[in-house]
């Protein structure tokens, strides 16, 4: 129980639904309510196959490609950064200029919420489990983390009746900058994190 209750809210920080919100209305504001709500599920069933897969053998996956956390946690910077940059200059104002599939798998399933922080809390978690029933715990707070994301982001469609296309819009923009913070945030703790590696192995 003590194991759920450490994975449940540790990923459920990281994740952060509500703060994910501006972000998921930014991009799928101008879609039907069907396509947004699609876009959410996906999202959430990308994110939760891709923090499984990393839980499973995520280790052995960066080991066999010779990637270390650092430099996935750089790319996924970059990528937020060419997102946010969309959001900024208005290009991702357009729905028809992206396909819902593809808002839902990148940014929003990854590196939004199956992201370096979501991945490495997740392999960190395993690493404490001993017996069966440790990864089941671990198992059923990744659902119930999905879950909540899923649930937060399914019923954010009231919001685009209330803020309208005008609110929508200012939305998107300061979506973009915290999109940016985000980004920028990601790559500074990749960067101080190989100074870091390099500063060990010149034993400075």
């Amino acid at each position: 129980m003590q194991l759920f209750g450490e994975m449940f809210v540790t990923l459920l920080v990281i994740t952060d639904p509500p703060g994910m919100v501006p972000i998921f209305l930014a991009l799928t504001g101008a879609l039907p309510a069907r396509e947004r709500n699609r876009a959410a599920w996906q999202a959430v069933a990308l994110a939760l196959v891709v923090i499984v897969i990393f839980a499973v053998a995520g280790q052995k996956i960066l080991d066999y490609l010779q990637i270390d956390l650092p430099a996935l946690q750089g790319a996924g910077g970059l990528l937020l950064i060419l997102v946010a940059l969309e959001l900024l200059t208005g290009k991702a104002d357009d729905p028809h200029q992206q396909a819902t599939s593809n808002i839902a798998l990148v940014p929003l399933g990854t590196p939004l919420l199956a992201g370096p922080g979501a991945i490495v809390a997740t392999m960190l978690e395993v690493r404490k489990a001993d017996e069966p029933v440790d990864y089941v715990a671990i198992s059923l707070a990744i659902i119930a983390v999905m879950v909540a994301v899923w649930l937060v982001l399914r019923f954010s469609g009231t919001l685009v009746r209330i803020l309208r296309p005008g609110g929508i819009e200012v939305l998107t923009r300061i979506a973009g900058l915290l999109l940016a913070a985000i980004a920028v945030q990601l790559m500074a703790g990749a960067i101080g994190q190989f100074v870091d590696a390099y500063r060990s192995s010149r034993g400075m």
